[in-house]
């Protein structure tokens, strides 16, 4: 399965044979899963949600240094 993750206008691709959270890919791309919302078309998702075919996520950064 190829996942592809865009976040502030930068993509990363994932390849994995087996399916994944939200938060494994978020993980696998560097990305703390406190500061971004997932959403997959037009949808937020948790980052519960298993990943188990090829998909777009976007994220959605809702938080900010102070």
């Amino acid at each position: 399965m190829l996942i592809g993750v865009t976040c502030d206008g930068n993509r990363q691709t994932i390849e994995n044979d087996t399916p994944l959270t939200v938060a494994e890919v978020l993980q696998r791309v560097g990305i703390a899963a406190s500061t971004v919302l997932a959403v997959v078309n037009d949808v937020i998702i948790p980052h519960t949600a298993t990943i188990d075919d090829d998909v777009e996520i976007e994220l959605i950064i809702v938080s900010s240094g102070g």
